[in-house]
């Protein structure tokens, strides 16, 4: 199972609105794991009604603005497949002497 998380978030002064939100996807099979990491930037409208103030957000409205942005799916397949190749190498390293 995949554990999403917000690592940090980048916000205007003015208004208090956040632009970027820095998310981390880790998972984990036992003594094998993967991880991701990457941002969604956002154009926040404080006149909007849909509007929360900074001080206002939970890590769960934030992962709901991030799992809009990203392809939620495909990056957990990313990291069971990088789980996978850890566990059934396709490639290896080392000499035979």
């Amino acid at each position: 199972m995949a554990n999403w998380t917000i690592a940090q978030l980048e916000r205007t002064t003015a208004d208090g609105g956040v632009v970027v939100a820095h998310w981390r996807v880790t998972a984990e099979d036992g003594e094998y794991t993967a991880s991701s990491y990457g941002t969604c930037g956002f154009t926040p409208d404080p006149d909007s009604e849909d509007f929360v103030p900074f001080e206002s957000l939970t890590e769960a409205d934030v992962l709901e603005w991030v799992y809009e942005s990203v392809d939620k799916d495909s990056v957990e397949a990313s990291l069971t497949a990088q789980i996978e190749e850890q566990k059934a190498p396709q490639t290896v390293a080392g000499t035979p002497w």
